[in-house]
């Protein structure tokens, strides 16, 4: 089973993280711009059993090139990380994908876009993400609880907060709380 382990902090800027990153030996990976599809079924099954249905457009802002990937996120498991098992399939495109979940009984419950530069550095993945009404966060994910702690004590995020949820969770938690009927959340609706 593969096992997502992470550690998300919400930051007022992006720039010192970046900084840091360059002095470690961070390697910068690229740009990308994303939009998320969550998917699940009209009684909200998904939901109701803590699990995820996610389908992924990333462009690479540097070549223009497009990937699609399908996700299913499994369950949280117990930790001072967020940890769930995590399951992906590359697809073909976005349209034969929403298809195909439709064809399932899935429908898209909410989409949002996202700006993320990847980094590397010490066996961790280091995504930098703006999101529209949320703002700014960098997300550290790793072989290991341990390591990851370790790579966020690097980056100087070490008294910064954890955060469990995942965007999704929060930006639904936005839209509810400012009475907004929004399914689609771009950076041009902020």
């Amino acid at each position: 089973m593969a096992v997502e382990i992470e550690a998300k902090m919400k930051v007022e800027s992006l720039e010192a993280t970046v900084t840091k990153l360059k002095s470690v030996g961070g390697e910068r990976v690229g740009d990308f711009e994303e939009v998320n599809a969550f998917f699940d079924t009209e009684d909200r099954s998904l939901l109701a059993a803590d699990e995820g249905l996610r389908l992924r457009t990333a462009k690479n802002v540097e070549t223009a090139v497009e990937k699609y990937i399908l996700t299913f996120k499994g369950p949280r498991l117990h930790g001072k990380l967020k940890s769930r098992e995590e399951r992906e399939l590359d697809v073909g495109n976005a349209k034969d994908a929403e298809r195909f979940l439709g064809a399932l009984g899935y429908k898209k419950v909410l989409a949002f876009e996202k700006k993320r530069t990847k980094w590397k550095l010490a066996g961790c993945s280091i995504e930098l993400d703006t999101l529209p009404h949320l703002g700014t966060y960098v997300e550290i994910e790793g072989p290991d609880e341990e390591t990851v702690m370790k790579v966020r004590e690097q980056l100087g995020l070490e008294k910064t907060p954890i955060i469990k949820s995942s965007y999704i969770a929060m930006l639904m938690a936005y839209l509810q709380d400012q009475n907004r009927p929004d399914r689609v959340v771009t950076f041009a609706t902020k």
